[in-house]
């Protein structure tokens, strides 16, 4: 098939990697603008390396690039990681129309955060969907799935990188042979289980000590890497990384610091205790270990958090 592939950083690259070793005629690829003074984005690494047609529109909006894009007389549109808003007439263009990746078990968690918010939710699962994109967020039809325990020491980082970026790679691949055999459903979503979340941002990203251990555990987990829980201590915001599973409870109140070894710093919850092996204090970029800053006198056993951090109820007013 004539496949255009859109998309970008690690998982486009991937895709693109996958489709090409494959024999797939790569007609073209859309990546992103090139960012001032950074680094090029994987896909546009790889399109360059595999010698194939690349554009880096701004916008799909335009005649030019709906021209453009007719103009590539294209089987199949594979949308990998794509964060701009595709208008419909180009996901109709191709004779087979396109396909995109969202990661989550879709009606669920639709938007740009759904592994966050499938953490911060409590999920005990998630899962990876290919679906069929129309004029709607994450709304088409869906062509495949797969579903992925959530473990209790999973972060949005590691359940991406070690579950559902491999398991989208293999289910695209499965996608694709369905359409080729002309065999690929198109499921109309549930609306009655359908959820939307805002972008997880540091507006939801406060330690509220006054929730359940396990709320702020989830919490803390579903924002690593981007954008970090954070708590307040002396007045500085102390980002939290790392987290093993929920401790048992502990003799203190909720928000102090209890332990700090070489390896960890645990604090107060109630209900249980919250061990991190990472932190950083913004705005240094740096995540250590929390003995580096204890060393240093920044954290001290026995200080305690600010009980309620600022922005604590954003995640119940934005839930879709």
């Amino acid at each position: 098939m004539r496949i255009v592939l859109i998309g970008q950083a690690a998982f486009a690259e991937k895709a693109l990697e996958t489709l090409h070793t494959r024999g797939e005629t790569i007609v073209h690829v859309f990546a992103p603008p090139d960012e001032p003074g950074g680094r090029p984005d994987p896909l546009i690494r790889k399109a360059r390396e595999l010698n194939l047609p690349l554009s880096q529109p701004a916008s799909f909006r335009g005649e030019r690039e709906f021209e453009q894009f007719k103009a590539l007389d294209a089987d199949l549109a594979v949308m990998a990681f794509v964060t701009i808003i595709v208008p419909e007439r180009i996901l109709y263009a191709p004779r087979r129309r396109t396909i995109c990746f969202h990661p989550s078990l879709l009606p669920r968690h639709r938007g740009a955060s759904a592994i966050n918010w499938a953490i911060i939710a409590g999920d005990a699962e998630t899962g990876v969907t290919w679906f069929w994109p129309d004029r709607g967020i994450d709304t088409g039809p869906v062509l495949i799935q797969r579903r992925a325990p959530i473990g209790p020491a999973d972060t949005t980082g590691s359940i991406y990188f070690n579950t559902l970026f491999p398991l989208g790679i293999a289910t695209m691949v499965e996608a694709i042979d369905l359409i080729r055999a002309g065999t690929a459903p198109a499921i109309a979503q549930d609306e009655r289980l359908a959820t939307y979340e805002a972008p997880c941002r540091d507006e939801h990203a406060a330690v509220d000590f006054r929730k359940p251990a396990r709320e702020v555990h989830n919490l803390v987990r579903g924002c690593d890497p981007q954008p970090g829980a954070f708590v307040t201590l002396g007045g500085r915001r102390l980002r939290l990384y790392d987290a093993l599973p929920l401790g048992a409870p502990v003799a203190a109140p909720p928000g102090a610091i209890v332990a700090i070894d070489a390896q960890a710093m645990t604090i107060a919850l109630a209900g249980g205790a919250l061990t991190v092996r990472r932190v950083r204090f913004d705005p240094s970029p740096k995540k250590v270990a929390p003995a580096e800053l204890a060393a240093t006198g920044e954290l001290t056993v026995g200080a305690r958090c600010d009980p309620v951090a600022p922005f604590a109820a954003a995640f119940a007013s934005e839930r879709g």
